[in-house]
Parts: C-alpha cells; structure tokens; sequence
C-alpha cells in the first residue's frame, strides 16, 4: 500500500514497517512482541531461538498506531502477545484517561479478534532525567508514568490479562531507570535486553 505524504498519519518508518508485517505470511503458534522503539530493538527472535517469537515494533509508535494495525497481529491468532505501549502517548501530551482508553481499545479487539490468544501487558518503563541530553518530552514524564502503570495493573486485573512489572525491575531507589540499562536515559542497552528477556522468560514457555 502506497501512502502518499498529504494522507499519512504517522512516519514514513510506520508504513514502511506495517507493509512489511503485512506482507509476512502467519504462521502457527506465534509469540508477538508488540510496541513501539522500545520494543523494535529487541533481537526477540535470537534471543529465543526455539520460539516463533516475531517483533512486532514500530519506533514512535503510539496506541491509536497499535489499533491501527492490529488486525495484522491478531490474523495469525498468535498463542501470546507481549504488549508495551503508552510511552510516546505521553510524551505527546496524551492523559492518562487516554492511554487508559486505548489500551482497553487494543485488549478488548485482541479478544474479540483471537479468543485463544494469551495478553501480557507490560508495565510502562522508567526514564532517567540525568542519563543524555535527550528526550525531555519523555523524562518529564517520570512521575506519570508510574501513575499509569498503576492503572495499567488495575486494568489487566479486570480484563483477566496477565500484568508483567517491567517499572519495579528496571528501577532504582529514586524510581528511575537503572543507569546500566541505558545509554540515553530511555531506550534500553543491550543489559537492559538481556534484563527483560531474563523477566519475560518464564512467561514464553
């Protein structure tokens, strides 16, 4: 599908990334690892090679993104999602009461649209103000984001989806992500990887 520059809502690597998803055959007993920058650099699939476990994430992605190209993850009812999504909704400004919306928007679809499938939502990360120069929208974010993640947790209670806790492990004492995690105070470093496929382990089996 060919967007041209007038009619496209999100960046030219989102379109670039949902074709290619799109033009991927499914395949039987999928593990998808669904989100945004985050979860895009992730080498998922090496590091669990005895899995169908694919990447299924865009770097800027936003929630309304996800919904909008769900129906590309739910084709092959997959037996797992692992979900992470809300970062960029903040840091553009988005309420809590927003991503709150969107995310039961995408568990609520995901249900609908393959009942076999098993949802782990994923707490949001922390940010480090003090690690890079980058990033301001986002690390300003710091003490909203454990609201939401607050949220999140009560959410996947009453929607009966497992809840992973990403934020309490990748934090330190001042609730911030762990400078060993990071190279810019936001994305994860190859510990940071190695950090989150040690948490999410025991849920890929």
């Amino acid at each position: 599908m060919v967007f041209s520059a007038n009619c496209q809502k999100y960046s030219d690597h989102y379109y670039q990334r949902k074709n290619q998803f799109e033009a991927t055959p499914d395949t039987e007993d999928e593990i998808i690892f669904l989100g945004n920058s985050i979860t895009e650099g992730g080498d998922w699939g090496a590091m669990f090679p005895n899995k169908n476990v694919l990447n299924r994430g865009i770097s800027g992605d936003v929630t309304a993104g996800i919904l909008n190209r769900l129906s590309e993850v739910t084709s092959s009812q997959p037996t797992k999602i692992f979900l992470l999504i809300g970062t960029n909704d903040l840091a553009r400004g988005k309420t809590e009461s927003y991503v709150i919306d969107h995310v039961t928007s995408i568990l609520l679809e995901i249900k609908n649209e393959s009942e076999t499938t098993k949802v782990f939502l994923q707490s949001i990360l922390p940010v480090n103000p003090a690690v890079g120069d980058k990033f301001s929208g986002h690390k300003k974010n710091q003490e909203l984001i454990v609201s939401v993640n607050w949220e999140l947790k009560a959410l996947s209670k009453k929607m009966n989806v497992a809840f992973i806790d990403l934020h309490k492990k990748f934090r330190n004492s001042k609730g911030a992500l762990k400078p060993k995690y990071t190279a810019d105070g936001l994305h994860l470093n190859i510990k940071g990887y190695r950090k989150w496929k040690k948490i999410v382990a025991p849920y890929i089996k």
